[in-house]
């Protein structure tokens, strides 16, 4: 349930109308309200929290014309996410079995390793693909074997034609849910936020 609280939260936010109120000031709900307060929570379901009360927002307004646009944008923005996943999904599947990575590795052994250059790992550093750490005493950047993770799979892809920023947020994400494993049941579930390789997941 939720608390008398949140349903104003809730109506000062726009997400419902506005109540009428008595002499007394006291809010007057209706069955109007109960049916925008289930609307809303629909939205939320598959479109997230934002998107759910930009939507309720435009709708209480008399904006339907924005309100369906916004959910057109969002149901656009959710086959973006079905098709990143699939491309992951492919890339991970692609990618060449690999025995337990040897611990920390420096640049030009990872790149020979791997086929690409030093300046594509600079370049894809860069570009927020991976984040070595440095020796403090040498300065020499350091590969662990998540970054030999991250970068493995943007190789693949790349080579499928995705451009550094538009992986780069991906792999943002992967990294702040603890892992490819953890990543793609959250992502696959449509859950709100999961990162873009050709939109926003």
């Amino acid at each position: 349930g939720l608390s008398t609280q949140a349903i104003r939260n809730y109506e000062d936010a726009g997400i419902l109308p506005a109540a009428d109120r008595t002499i007394h000031g006291y809010r007057t709900y209706t069955p109007l309200h109960a049916q925008a307060l289930r609307a809303f929570l629909a939205l939320v379901s598959g479109h997230g929290h934002q998107t759910a009360t930009s939507i309720m927002r435009a709708v209480n307004r008399g904006a339907v014309e924005d309100a369906l646009r916004l959910i057109d944008e969002s149901h656009g923005q959710l086959l973006d996410d079905r098709r990143t996943l699939e491309a992951v999904d492919a890339a991970l599947r692609d990618l060449a079995p690999v025995s337990q990575e040897r611990g920390d590795t420096f640049i030009g052994p990872l790149a020979r390793r791997l086929g690409l250059r030093p300046a594509t790992l600079r370049k894809w550093e860069n570009a927020g693909l991976v984040r070595p750490r440095r020796d403090p005493q040498t300065g020499y950047r350091i590969y662990s074997a998540a970054d030999v993770r991250d970068i493995r799979l943007a190789h693949q892809l790349r080579r499928g034609g995705y451009l550094l920023e538009q992986i780069a947020p991906l792999i943002a994400q992967v990294r702040a849910a603890g892992g490819w494993s953890r990543w793609r049941p959250h992502c696959a579930s449509g859950a709100a936020g999961c990162p873009p390789v050709g939109g926003r997941c």
